[in-house]
């Protein structure tokens, strides 16, 4: 038999990358309704960083999402990119390194509003106490 194992609407047809997505929109969704600013904010979600040594030509990446300078000492699972020209204050989170990290749906959950709250508390030149109270203690 060949198609399908479940129908489009059974969560076991959403693949991983549909389903962190969807975690970091959660989360900016949750921050949102205490910041109401960052609904002007993109989230953004991206497999890994890339440092711009190892990337190719800013043509095909001209925002700068996927590569800049980061030490190789450890991998970063975000960051936030300042608005500049058109485009808008981002929020990048990377999936795989945060996958990871992981062992279970309820710890990537955990882990990914962790990375969103301190790129937003970054953005907002706040503590990630003051952007989400409950930052740190699950």
């Amino acid at each position: 038999m060949r198609g399908p194992i479940a129908p489009p609407q059974v969560p076991l047809s959403v693949s991983r990358g549909e389903a962190f997505i969807d975690l970091v929109h959660d989360s900016a969704e949750r921050l949102e309704r205490r910041w109401p600013q960052l609904s002007a904010v993109d989230f953004v979600v991206r497999e890994v960083p890339v440092t711009s040594r190892d990337a190719p030509s800013p043509v095909g990446d001209p925002e700068g999402l996927d590569s800049f300078d980061f030490d190789g000492d450890s991998v970063p699972l975000g960051r936030y990119v300042a608005a500049h020209g058109d485009a808008p204050d981002r929020i990048v989170i990377y999936r795989r390194p945060v996958e990871i990290r992981t062992k279970s749906r309820d710890e990537r959950a955990l882990l990914v509003h962790e990375v969103v709250v301190e790129q937003v508390a970054e953005l907002l030149g706040l503590a990630p106490e003051s952007v989400d109270p409950r930052y740190g203690q699950d």
